[in-house]
């Protein structure tokens, strides 16, 4: 028998760093994880009242970074901690940047991928300001591809699980999409 509950979740959740630069220029991250994919090369980041909110707002530029389990720390850590209260937050995180050659906005070296992205709808609602972005580009360590394709087992990726508040890695591939379920055609 199922029991009923008056709330729900949805999970997992990826674990994006954001990361973008402010109107001096200064990189600036936070940990995002109310987002996903829209189609093909469109993004939907759901975020808060925050500094990268600001300034992605002015700048319509930012990176998106997949959070790692060797990173988990770090990436919490620029979660956790506001720019405003720690203005260099990234450095106490140990992150370095590099401009991205797409779009006015830091990669963090350390994350091993990052989609280049531009904002194309800023909507206020719920509360909340939900970003969605056209993904232009992508920048990948070598050491996470197969056959230059970013491969999850290499890269480790993060994910929030809501219903326990934890962080937690992908498993191995359980299936194919669009194929196991041919065994019904």
């Amino acid at each position: 028998m199922k029991k009923s509950f008056d709330k729900g979740f949805v999970t997992p959740l990826p674990v994006f760093i954001i990361a973008s630069y402010d109107k001096d220029g200064k990189p600036n991250a936070m940990n995002a994880a109310w987002a996903g994919q829209v189609g093909r090369d469109l993004i939907s980041i759901s975020l808060g009242s925050h500094v990268s909110t600001d300034n992605i707002k002015a700048n319509k530029e930012f990176t998106v970074s997949f959070a790692t389990k060797d990173f988990l720390a770090e990436c919490d850590y620029v979660g956790l901690v506001s720019q405003a209260k720690e203005p260099d937050k990234l450095d106490k995180a140990g992150f370095t940047v590099t401009r991205s050659e797409k779009v006015n906005a830091p990669i963090i070296d350390n994350l091993p991928v990052a989609l280049e992205c531009k904002a194309i709808d800023i909507i206020e609602e719920y509360g909340e300001t939900r970003v969605v972005a056209q993904v232009v580009g992508m920048v990948a360590d070598e050491s996470v591809l197969t056959d230059d394709k970013v491969d999850l087992d290499k890269l480790d990726p993060i994910m929030y699980d809501s219903s326990a508040k934890a962080y937690r890695v992908i498993g191995e591939i359980a299936g194919g999409a669009w194929d196991a379920g041919k065994k019904f055609v």
